[in-house]
Order: structure tokens, then sequence, then C-alpha cells
């Protein structure tokens, strides 16, 4: 898993997905630095006070409609298990699936490598059949 490529691909999905708001991709942010730090295994378990703390989400109502949100657009899966003291399992949906290591664009290329990135349109969604409890 390459974090550079991962985020990329993620903002090409985000760039054109209109439903997304600040608030959504600061909560993305946190889960991803969650998953970051478990070496980029999921499941994640994440429980509301740390998500709160990395993702500045003032509302636990905004939190979990963030959350569900997510994850009926497919970024992330969500399995929440309703108990203060056992932290939420979250799947993180993986956007890049490409091994290559690939040299750094020049300069020149940069901007076409974010136009390009910016233009496409990646709907890469998780696999997971696992239900979903609300």
């Amino acid at each position: 898993m390459n974090y550079i490529r991962h985020l990329s691909a993620f903002y090409a999905k985000a760039t054109i997905d209109d439903r997304l708001n600040p608030t959504h991709i600061s909560l993305y942010h946190a889960l991803f630095q969650f998953w970051n730090m478990n070496r980029f295994e999921n499941p994640i378990s994440v429980t509301r006070t740390q998500v709160v703390k990395f993702s500045k989400i003032g509302s636990h109502h905004t939190l979990y409609k963030c959350l569900y949100d997510l994850h009926h657009w497919g970024y992330i899966e969500y399995l929440p298990t309703h108990n203060p003291l056992k932290g939420s399992l979250v799947n993180m949906c993986i956007f890049d699936t490409s091994t290559a290591q690939v040299e750094p664009p020049t300069c020149a290329e940069s901007e076409q490598v974010l136009h390009n990135n910016l233009c496409k349109s990646e709907n890469k969604y998780c696999t997971s059949t696992a239900p979903f409890n609300k």
C-alpha cells in the first residue's frame, strides 16, 4: 500500500463526489491516520474519543452521520460495536491497487499528473459482504 498513491486516488475520487464536505474529509483523514499507525492492516479498531480528537469534529451526531455516509458511499466499511468500552471496527477501502514503483515526475509533469488525477473518475469500492447494522 503506497501512502501517497492512496491519498492521490482518494482525492481523485473525492474531487468529483459532490456529497463530501470538509467534515467527511477530516474524518477520512483521521481514520487514514489510524490505519497508517496500524501499518495499513484492516480492520482498525477506533473509539469515538480517539476519532473526535483526531478529526476535530465537535458533535457526536455529526461524527456518526459522517461515518455512515462514508460507509454508504464506499469510502470505508464501518462496523459499529455499540459498546463504549470496545472500539468500533473500520475497514479502509483500497483505492490504489498498483504495486509498481514510479519515478517522481518533474515539475512540468506534476501539473499534468494533478490534472489527470482530478479528471479521472475512480469508482473502486470495498468488496466486503459484511452486513451493515444500524
